[in-house]
Order: structure tokens, then sequence, then C-alpha cells
């Protein structure tokens, strides 16, 4: 797994050179009603609108080993007081799988997305294939954006999606990213795995304030 000290070069220089330490947050300005709606699942599909790629640009890390390494642990804890539908130990081994990848960086410019597994770098640039409204049987919907990378010698995923609890152009705070090789309709049906990115330059801490807090 990467650490801090690993960030690798072209992270530092070229591609991504602007954006390591520059991401804001969507909600560094209070949300609107409608936000905070549209963030729990709540929302009219007319509301619903397109956005680019821009939307997450910056460099992103796994929250996976956070929450390996017990950092999240306290964000569990609340969970389980607040919910009483699982104790902090099944929301432990619920996230635990929604977490799960391989990929534990990435990296968003210009269309351009880079995806780190450990040393291993595979990029494309990803062209928009609109959005999917899903309807949860909770109650609740959720949006996925859906984007393609039409360069066949590229190794990186060919269909990805993004899912970031907003329903319209804003700048993402964290996001989960479906990813595969089949087609979107497959990933659509990728409900119990979904891989959670928060900035690079937030530290364990830092998210697991934000996760409880926002």
């Amino acid at each position: 797994m990467m650490t801090k000290n690993m960030l690798p070069l072209v992270l530092l220089t070229s591609l991504f050179s602007g954006v390591v330490m520059a991401h804001g947050h969507h909600n560094d300005k209070p949300q609107t009603e409608a936000q905070r709606q549209a963030a729990k699942g709540i929302f009219s599909d007319k509301d619903v609108q397109d956005r680019q790629l821009s939307d997450w640009d910056g460099v992103w890390q796994s929250v996976e080993p956070y929450l390996a390494d017990g950092t999240l642990d306290p964000v569990m804890q609340a969970k389980a007081v607040k919910n009483k539908d699982k104790t902090a130990e099944e929301y432990r081994a619920y996230y635990a799988k929604g977490y799960k990848t391989d990929v534990d960086m990435i990296g968003i410019e210009n269309n351009i997305i880079e995806f780190h597994r450990g040393d291993k770098v595979t990029q494309c640039k990803y062209d928009y294939a609109g959005y999917r409204i899903l309807n949860y049987t909770s109650g609740k919907k959720g949006v996925r954006y859906l984007f393609e990378c039409k360069d066949k010698s590229s190794q990186a995923p060919k269909f990805i999606q993004f899912s970031d609890h907003i329903i319209a152009p804003e700048k993402a705070g964290h996001f989960h990213l479906y990813m595969g090789n089949e087609s979107q309709e497959a990933l659509l049906t990728q409900l119990d795995n979904w891989p959670t990115y928060y900035p690079y330059s937030m530290n364990g801490n830092d998210i697991a304030h934000e996760m409880q807090h926002h």
C-alpha cells in the first residue's frame, strides 16, 4: 500500500502538479436544503443534471487502509449508536467489503484519470457517457455519473461510474468509484463494493471527522 512519503513523482510534476494540495471540499460553504436532501438520497429526477469530469479533479486516496488500521473505528461506533441496526463490528465488516479495492490512489485532471495500484500506474482519457438514477429497496435514490475509456491500448478500466451524493455540477468532497471492463450496465448492478476516495491531502483523522460530521 502506498504511503504518504511514497507519492510518485508524476503526481508532483507533470499532470497533477497544480492539484495535489489545491482540492476544495464541496462542503466548505453551507449546503442548501436541496443539497442536504440529495445527499440523503431524496430528490426529484428532474433535478438531476449532467456533470463534467472536472468535478472530481484532484489527487485522491482510498480510505480502505484507514478502516483496516482502526482509524475509522469511531465512525463505525457512531453508526452503531445512531442506527442501532448493526454492531460496530458488523459495520466494520460491511464497510470492509464496500471499501475493498486494489486502486490505492487516483489522480484526475484534464479529463485524464490515473489509477495507482502500488507502484503500477495506468491512465486514460475519459469521455462522459451520461448518468443513471438508481432506485434502492430502501426507497432512497442515487445517481451515478458514467465515463468511458475509448483508448484500446490503455490498461485502465474501460468503464467507470462516480457516485458522490451530488446530483448537479459541484466539486466533489469524496466519491465512490465503480470500475470494470464489461459494460456500464454490469457496473450498475454492483451495490456491495464501492471503493471510496477522499482528498490525498487529508489524513485519517481528518477523514474520520469528515465522515462523522457531514
